[in-house]
């Protein structure tokens, strides 16, 4: 090979990759500014038939009420997301939110035809059953219980044997001395404790040392407490013996199945595409809480960064991953259930123990998307 041949090779070459180079850039560039999509789009929810909610046409509304089980919390979330998106009207409904009170509890209200829906638990799913009051959950708005009896770090109780002769501030339910007793005997104890109806906040009875142990959601006292500085000793209930359930329920009565199967099944479209998006945008979804429920109440979530904590635990929860939200299995509505009427903890209307039941009709899944 000549020198001129050489010479050319040794300038040629690498010229010629830095115009290769600089053409793949400038192609790319263009594409790009064409329109070219570069990452994937993401959908306004997960599920298909939520990405079409927004674009559906207007049709006349009706109204229908949903009567909550607290003041608004992350346990709401979804319902606040799909109202705040206006998928509710657009499958035809006029959502009316009724607030919490003490008086009167969500699962009355729902079997008397007070509201068309509500937020409840199994346990009083079951309790509403043996009185002749039933309703039926339609859906878990979380997959597995989030619950646990807490006692002050500093109190010494470092474990749930050390309730034992010790006070228990509870709400009332005739369950509650079965499911505590239960998880103090699996820890080795024997069961035996003072239990007392609060009229004051859990959490407030136990920091001004009024009780010494209560039963609460880890999504929401838990991490307000941590929030706080108030240090707790938690267990989970499930980890002591407790079979797993679901809580809370969206409910409904078999009046309200019977006569408006269609309305239910629009409501339950809207509602699981709410928590659809909360599994997948935790942050925007409890913003979306945080703006409608202070604009409906103003100062009822003032502490945002309890809220947006919150979602952050509670959004994985709503469903296992791959798993539909709100889908319910036969085993957690045979298994727990069945253990609070062993226990005696279940009482029909003449305050006598019910020890058998049929668990298959507190439940459907029937009006899921």
């Amino acid at each position: 090979m000549n020198r001129r041949t050489r010479l050319f090779l040794s300038i040629g070459i690498p010229l010629l990759l830095v115009v290769v180079v600089v053409s793949a850039f400038f192609w790319q560039q263009r594409a790009s500014g064409s329109g070219a999509p570069t990452t994937a789009h993401i959908t306004v929810t997960p599920g298909s038939i939520c990405s079409t909610l927004s674009k559906a046409a207007p049709r006349q509304l009706t109204t229908m009420s949903l009567a909550l089980d607290w003041t608004p919390n992350t346990n709401h979330t979804g319902i606040y997301v799909a109202l705040a998106q206006k998928w509710y009207q657009s499958e035809g409904i006029d959502l009316h939110l009724l607030p919490y009170s003490a008086s009167v509890s969500p699962d009355v209200l729902v079997a008397t035809g007070k509201a068309d829906v509500g937020i409840s638990a199994t346990e009083g799913i079951v309790a509403d059953a043996a009185v002749g009051q039933p309703v039926v959950s339609i859906a878990a708005i979380i997959q597995h219980n989030t619950s646990a009896l807490v006692s002050l770090a500093s109190s010494g109780l470092t474990r749930p044997r050390d309730f034992d002769g010790k006070i228990y501030g509870g709400f009332g339910a005739p369950y509650e001395s079965a499911v505590v007793g239960e998880i103090i005997q699996k820890d080795g104890g024997k069961g035996k404790f003072t239990n007392i109806t609060l009229s004051v906040d859990a959490m407030q009875a136990l920091e001004s040392h009024r009780v010494d142990f209560v039963w609460v959601f880890e999504g929401w006292e838990v991490i307000q407490a941590q929030r706080a500085g108030v240090k707790l000793n938690v267990f989970p209930i499930t980890n002591y013996g407790v079979a797993d359930y679901y809580t809370p329920n969206i409910i409904s009565s078999p009046t309200e199945i019977q006569q408006k199967p269609d309305l239910l099944r629009r409501f339950m479209l809207a509602t699981s595409c709410g928590y659809d998006y909360a599994r997948a945008h935790s942050q925007q979804a409890a913003q979306m809480l945080i703006d409608k429920a202070n604009a409906d109440n103003p100062g009822t979530l003032p502490d945002t960064g309890l809220v947006y904590a919150s979602q952050n635990f509670l959004s994985p929860r709503y469903a296992d991953a791959g798993r539909k939200w709100g889908w319910q299995d036969a085993a957690p509505w045979h298994g727990y259930p069945q253990f609070i009427l062993n226990s005696n903890g279940i009482l029909d209307a003449n305050n006598k123990p019910v020890h058998n039941m049929n668990f298959d009709a507190l439940w459907t899944n029937e009006f899921l998307p």
